[in-house]
Order: structure tokens, then sequence, then C-alpha cells
């Protein structure tokens, strides 16, 4: 599973055309398959009209002027080939190779509704829909500080629309770490593989590793939050003699997570199933947390040297930052969990 797998359920805009922005194989990455384990077989993830960044500069070369190698030699009319992404939507699965094309573009399309080759009127606001995975501020690479991640490109991308237009960039949905609906995901795969291999009884507890406190680490208790508020909410319904589907009823919510578009959708199933107790957050100290780097006495917790690198719609509650274990790295993080279920490793 990866930050953007949860897309899968956003079906409203499979049949959109999307404009989607990242690096690598993106229009693979939109449309591949995956396993569905309800009907034994491989079914399309969704997106059907996928539009990349690239092939929205090569239909309107004029927009992509930074870098003054890439601008086009000679005039040249705008392709005719290129669908429109008027009342469509932007997807932005991870940082982009040249942040300024991806910038310029997806304002240029916010800007005129989808329609990349006009000239800004007016301000189209609400704009089309944006969905965004992949907040995570920084990341852990082979360099000795966190490089810059999505949350940073989402950081930049706010900042010029909100100067430009003098409104909020507004997200559709916010997927990825620590949006509860990226957990709510994860557990129903869980529940499917489980199923899968027989199992009779449901998982109970479920353990988060991650070494980003601001976002393996909130989102790993923000979702322990969110099973709590349904368990109690649970037994308030059977105390009044209520069934649990009343709870949140076929699995639609609103998130508890404080962002204020983390999505609304159907993840599968009811509450009728048995969701598991608790989900408890390791954190490892062999990323973006390095434990001899904070120079945190044991006394300390792990946020109190810390700001808030969680994303715009998100409330900091610095409580969340704090991991229910800490450990080395993530094999000692495995074999804590092993401890914690009474089983051996060996």
């Amino acid at each position: 599973m990866l930050s953007h797998s949860p897309l899968r359920v956003f079906s409203q805009f499979h049949k959109m055309c999307v404009l989607v922005s990242g690096q690598g194989p993106v229009v693979e990455v939109a449309q591949k398959k995956y396993f569905d384990f309800n009907k034994k077989n491989n079914s399309s993830l969704g997106f059907q009209n996928v539009v990349t960044i690239d092939m929205l500069r090569e239909a309107y070369p004029l927009l992509d002027v930074v870098d003054h190698n890439r601008r086009p030699k000679e005039v040249v009319p705008p392709s005719k080939d290129l669908q429109p992404i008027e009342g469509k939507s932007v997807v932005l699965f991870g940082e982009p190779i040249r942040w300024e094309t991806n910038l310029q573009l997806i304002v240029d399309v916010l800007l005129t509704n989808g329609k990349p080759g006009n000239p800004v009127t007016s301000v189209h606001y609400p704009h089309i829909p944006v969905l965004a995975c992949n907040m995570d501020l920084l990341w852990m690479a082979e360099a000795k500080s966190p490089r810059f991640g999505h949350g940073m490109f989402l950081v930049c991308l706010e900042s010029i629309y909100k100067k430009i237009t003098g409104y909020d960039l507004h997200y559709e949905a916010l997927i990825g770490k620590p949006s509860v609906v990226t957990y709510n995901y994860a557990e129903l795969l869980i529940r499917q593989q489980a199923e899968k291999l027989g199992w009779t009884e449901p998982v109970q507890r479920l353990y988060a590793i991650g070494d980003n406190p601001m976002a393996d680490i909130y989102g790993a208790n923000l979702y322990n939050h969110y099973l709590q508020s349904v368990h109690h909410g649970r037994t308030q319904v059977h105390a009044q003699g209520g069934s649990a589907s009343h709870v949140a009823g076929d699995f639609h919510y609103e998130t508890v997570d404080d962002a204020k578009n983390s999505g609304k959708v159907m993840i599968g199933g009811s509450y009728e199933h048995r969701l598991p107790e608790s989900c408890s957050s390791i954190l490892v100290c062999t990323g973006v947390y390095n434990r001899e780097q904070q120079e945190l006495s044991p006394e300390q917790t792990v946020t109190e040297q810390r700001i808030f690198h969680g994303h715009r719609d998100f409330r900091f509650d610095p409580t969340l930052t704090q991991p229910s274990f800490v450990v080395q790295d993530v094999f000692e993080a495995v074999k804590l969990v092993f401890q914690q279920e009474g089983s051996s490793l060996t």
C-alpha cells in the first residue's frame, strides 16, 4: 500500500479527465491494476482519462517558460488534441522533478477552470477539485538532514494560489498519513487478507511503525483516537438498544482528524464488522527522527522541542506526536510487536 492507494475508493473521480502531477510512470500509477480480494481477480484502479503535466506543456508550449532552454523557438499554436480539464480534477501524487513547471501549470488550470490556453478573466472559485496524496513535509534519505517532501510542494502551491487569488486552496481529499481515511483503507486491506488466509477471529490490535513523528506517529495516534471514538459510540448505541450500524452507517464517516477535507468516501463493508481495538504507534530512530540528534533526556517527550510540520488543514495536537513505543530500528520494532502479542520472533 502506498500513499495514493486509497484513491481507488474515490470512484466519483475515476471517469473524469484528471491532471496528474508527480514523477515516474504517473499514467501507469493512475490506471494501475489491483487485486480485488472480493472478486478474486484484477480490477482497474479507476482513473480512465489521464493528462500529465508533460502532455499539458506539450499542448500549450507557451505556458512553461522559466527555463529558457525549454522555451519554444517559434510561436506554436496550442494543440487541439488535448481534452480540456474543465470541470474535472487535479490529482497530486507526489513531488515532481521540475517544481516551477508543475506549480505554474497547476495554477494555470485552477485559474482558468481547466482551460489553461484561455486568459484569466476572473477567479473561478471554488476551483476544480484537487486531491492530494502524501503530505510529508520532510523525509529522510542518505543526506545527514531531511529532504523536502511532497508536503513542501503543497505549501508552495497553497501559498502561490492564495497570493494570486486571495482564496485558500481547497482540497477535495487529503490522502496519506496522517489522514484517517488512509488508515481505514489499510485496515480494510488487512481484514481482506485475514479473510483470504482463513482467519476466523478479527484482528484486534494494529501496530504502526514509522520514523516521522509528524506523519507516521501522528497518524497512528489519530487513528487510535478514531477507533476509540467509534467503539465509544457503538457502546452507547448498544446501551440504548440500537444497532452498531447506526454509529456511522455503511462506513460513511466524517473524519475526526481535524482536516477540513480528508475525504468522505465509502471504504468498504459496514460497522457491523468488528474494528480493531487499538492502533499502537512505534517510533524508530533511523529516519526523520534521530534520538541522538534530538539530545533528549529520558524524561522528555519526543515533541517538546518540535514545531508542527503537518499539513495546513490539520490542527496541531502535540500529544498525538508522542509514540506508544520508541525503539532503535524496524527490526527492534518487529521484535517488540511479537513481544506485545506474547509470541516469539523465531
